[in-house]
């Protein structure tokens, strides 16, 4: 039985956030379509040095939020006013003041879920990375600075845009390995 490698991808860990941010420009000028930067804190700007388009999460939460307040709206004014109406220390049938808690409930608990519900939609269930077969990774939740290449990349070569990351300022370049069978 052989073992077989599988490459993944490439991975170049950078100075800093300045440094990763130069890159992120060279690697979408040189056309690149399958890459990543990683930061153990949010880069501002980095999304325009990406070439990334805005996200369309938050009209999905927004709608969902909406929905959240008017359902518990309606539902509150269905049970108090139409459905099983009391007059209460001389409220009114619909005391929309005492509904709040409710209603900011239902908001919150619709953004949420469609919010995680989302995420996984638009990350496509990808729930594991390549990246995490290198061992130098672990720091970018500490103090490393990276940028991964997919293998699928049209312009992924091993060699090549290896050579590409250490000539942007790439440092411990590797290649995303599994080893197969």
């Amino acid at each position: 039985m052989s073992e077989q490698v599988k490459v993944h991808g490439a991975l170049a860990e950078f100075d800093g956030p300045q440094a990763l941010m130069d890159a992120a420009g060279k690697m979408r000028k040189a056309g690149f379509s399958k890459w990543d930067t990683h930061s153990p804190f949010p880069i501002h700007g980095m999304d325009d040095a990406m070439g990334e388009k805005r996200s369309p999460l938050g009209w999905f939460v927004s709608a969902a939020a909406f929905t959240g307040f008017a359902l518990a709206l309606y539902f509150q004014y269905w049970t108090s006013a139409v459905d099983y109406p009391l007059i209460i220390a001389g409220k009114t049938y619909f005391s929309y003041m005492a509904f709040f808690p409710i209603t900011f409930a239902l908001t919150v608990l619709f953004s949420v879920l469609t919010t995680v519900g989302g995420m996984v939609v638009l990350i496509k269930h990808a729930f594991y990375h390549p990246v995490f077969y290198s061992n130098n990774f672990a720091k970018a939740s500490d103090d490393g600075f990276f940028v991964s290449v997919m293998a699928d990349d049209p312009k992924f070569d091993a060699s090549a845009t290896s050579d590409f990351l250490t000539s942007i300022g790439g440092t411990n370049v590797e290649l995303l390995q599994e080893v197969e069978g």
